[in-house]
């Protein structure tokens, strides 16, 4: 884990007795090219663990925690400058709306009125457009101890009619570590006219540590019992299908890589890989577990719970074979996992998926805990 940030150069908003306590810490993380100034805030742990937050799309930075053996070490993949970041990545770490995932051939009606968004992935939208919230500098409300632990909140308000979604939409994310390594995420959102909203988190996790090989022996368990199956561009066909027998049989706890080449199951080969919406058990709105994860040579576990309805699962099938990443560390294919806690993809165009419309007057919450352990 790098070292906190020097009182000089740092803006510190716990007490002074931060030594013995939770911290929250700000430095400068440079500029846009527009000039606009972007901060880096650590959110830290009394035992020395710490999550790395920017506020230009809410990007996870890095995420330090132990090992068996007490090391600390990122378990996320990142880049090293806002400089890299602005450049362009495969959506490390960051927030994606204002729909995360897939839109079918990025058309969608609602209320009776057709809205065409951009197509940025195959004949699809993806991830909000070409310029998501992922690429937006977000404002901080605070960063402060909140109840013992380091919380940031970052607020972004989307004008009606960016990237042709309908409604102003006012957003909040509020992030928070705790002294047990939990990291959770809370997102709000109001509008003034109807439109869709599916958020989320996109951080890829290697909990060997980042840039420590493939994640194939990572032990997953899902308790989710269907899936929403595809067609060959990863767009829902409307069929919740159940897992049991096919290669997305995670309820019990299996290795990553026993059947990630199965390409005599379609949907495998339309992902190459595992990029698949799971259905979780359980009531949508309750803080449920969505899946678990050990990596059985570092020993640190991470449990990602949710209140949404859905998680989905990929296996950084499209990283490059050799990417340059953070601190010097080189990334590759399948160095990484995500778990991106949502609503269906390409809901608004099934009536059968649970809804993703916001109206006035409602407001949009999910909340997603990211707990890091390590097993005994």
């Amino acid at each position: 884990m790098k070292k906190l940030f020097p009182a000089l150069s740092a803006l510190l908003f716990s007490s002074p007795l931060a030594m013995s306590q939770a911290t929250i810490t700000k430095e400068p993380f440079g500029n846009l090219k527009d000039g606009r100034a972007v901060s880096l805030y650590t959110l830290a742990a009394k035992d020395g663990a710490s999550v790395r937050i920017t506020n230009f799309g809410g990007i996870i930075v890095s995420i330090d925690v132990p090992d068996r053996a007490g090391k600390l070490d990122s378990v996320v993949l990142g880049k090293d400058s806002l400089a890299e970041y602005e450049a362009g990545h495969p959506f490390f770490g960051c927030l994606t709306g204002r729909y995360a995932n897939r839109i079918a051939k990025g058309k969608f009606t609602l209320d009776g009125t057709a809205h065409f968004l951009a197509v940025n992935n195959g004949p699809n939208s993806l991830h909000g457009g070409k310029e998501g919230f992922d690429k937006k500098l977000w404002s901080v409300k605070s960063a402060i101890l909140k109840d013992g632990a380091p919380t940031l909140v970052l607020t972004y308000s989307s004008p009606d009619g960016e990237e042709n979604y309908p409604g102003k939409l006012d957003c909040e994310v509020t992030y928070s570590f705790n002294d047990q390594h939990e990291l959770s995420i809370v997102y709000s959102a109001v509008t003034d006219r109807p439109t869709v909203v599916n958020l989320t988190n996109h951080s890829y996790f290697n909990l060997a540590g980042h840039g420590q090989g493939t994640i194939l022996d990572h032990i997953l368990e899902m308790p989710c019992g269907s899936y929403t199956d595809t067609d060959a561009t990863l767009i829902p066909t409307g069929e919740v299908l159940s897992v049991t027998g096919t290669p997305l049989d995670f309820l019990k706890p299996t290795r990553i890589g026993d059947r990630i080449d199965k390409t005599d199951f379609l949907p495998l080969k339309y992902g190459e890989g595992y990029d698949h919406n799971f259905v979780i058990n359980g009531p949508k709105g309750e803080l449920r577990t969505a899946a678990k994860v050990k990596d059985p040579v570092s020993g640190r576990t991470l449990e990602c719970l949710t209140t949404e309805p859905a998680v989905q699962l990929y296996t950084a099938n499209h990283l490059e074979k050799e990417y340059k990443g953070r601190d010097g560390r080189t990334y590759t294919r399948r160095g990484a996992f995500c778990l991106e806690t949502q609503h269906f993809p390409d809901s608004p165009n099934h009536p059968s998926f649970p809804s993703t419309i916001l109206r006035p007057g409602e407001t949009y919450q999910h909340t997603c805990v990211y707990r890091f352990g390590v097993a005994k």
